[in-house]
């Protein structure tokens, strides 16, 4: 019975991470374009240390904030959903980073509403949100298809790691092997900022990056790109 739920957690997991799942996360890079473009990023050393890099700032704040997402979720606490879920909106400093978030936040939203995997009391908590970034929409989903806390991190961070890898394969380039190999390396930083940001106290929470504030500031207006971000 235990490894049958465990094998269901999974899977859910999986379809959940998935790069496949439509919410557009392909045409965003987070400000990766903009660095390829100026040649910060030109190799895999490069692009490992870029990464490594943005995952710092992701465990600083977007990781802790959406575990604490999880945590209002599952106690039904839609004060806290909406907390959380303001002040991430509100960090995103850039118009490009605004965007990305509200959109993918809203597609996944409006999925898991159209496959009727949320309870009354879930749809409720996100029907009272203005608007919706894709951490409080991640956390929703997994709430709603009883993925564990822990799991839910480790397939939000895999999923952001995971599209980085996919635009330096597309846009560096780098060749297949070596985006693998990339992926393959990043997952004990996964494994580290996961759990930083179960132990992370409100007020150590910070976004402060300037250059990569910078660099997205100069993406939406750089003259060639492919990415939305």
């Amino acid at each position: 019975m235990l490894r049958e739920k465990q094998n269901t957690e999974l899977l859910r997991l999986l379809h959940l991470a998935s790069p496949s799942l439509p919410i557009g996360a392909y045409t965003y890079s987070q400000g990766l374009e903009a660095a390829i473009e100026m040649g910060e990023v030109k190799d895999e050393a490069s692009a490992h240390a870029w990464i490594t890099e943005s995952l710092s700032v992701i465990a600083d704040f977007e990781a802790p904030i959406f575990w604490r997402l999880l945590q209002a979720f599952s106690n039904r606490d839609e004060q806290t959903v909406t907390y959380w879920t303001e002040r991430f909106i509100a960090a995103r400093d850039t118009n490009e980073f605004r965007a990305e978030t509200i959109q993918m936040g809203y597609s996944l939203n409006k999925l898991v509403l159209d496959l009727k995997i949320a309870d009354e009391s879930l749809q409720k908590i996100m029907a009272d949100q203005v608007e919706i970034p894709l951490p409080t929409a991640f956390a929703f989903a997994a709430v709603a298809l009883e993925i564990s806390h822990e799991a839910a991190l480790l397939g939000l961070l895999f999923s952001i790691v995971e599209n980085q890898v996919l635009v330096c394969v597309k846009s560096v380039p780098l060749g297949q092997v070596s985006g693998q190999r990339l992926l393959l390396s990043l997952h004990p930083k996964i494994e580290d900022i996961a759990h930083r940001a179960q132990n992370l106290l409100d007020d150590e929470l910070s976004n402060w990056a300037p250059g990569l504030s910078i660099l997205s500031m100069q993406h939406e207006i750089q003259y060639s790109r492919i990415y939305r971000s």
